[in-house]
């Protein structure tokens, strides 16, 4: 695994979470060490959840980024459609408007021409 799985923040929050209680059960059972141990690994934990927090940066996680990349291409994709549709329309017209001209400029031809006698 990498750090970069969105799965290593809510494994820090539950590490630091378990710990906290362990520094309860430690402490009630009157051993100062064993609480001391838990709460340095909470803080440790607790830390850590905020450093890869802050990487993943404020109000997303990468599949969060993800998504908003993809719907951003997708919008991109039926922008590209959109114009690609209206360039096929206006390159029809303009066949369109070159069949009419190569028609009367055959029409043209066929017809005899009178000058001025």
């Amino acid at each position: 695994m990498t750090f970069k799985s969105p799965l290593w923040y809510p494994a820090a929050i539950l590490l630091t979470a378990i710990n906290l209680v362990g520094v309860g059960f430690a402490a009630a059972s009157t051993e100062s060490w064993h609480a001391a141990v838990h709460a340095t690994l909470a803080l440790a934990f607790g830390l850590w959840a905020q450093r890869l927090r802050q990487r993943r940066g404020p109000g997303g996680s990468e599949v969060e980024a993800r998504l908003d990349s993809l719907e951003g291409d997708v919008a991109r994709l039926e922008s590209l459609e959109a114009d690609m549709s209206k360039l096929r329309q206006e390159l029809g017209d303009a066949h369109e408007r070159l069949d009419f001209a190569e028609r009367m400029l055959a029409q043209g031809k066929d017809k005899p021409r009178v000058g001025p006698t």
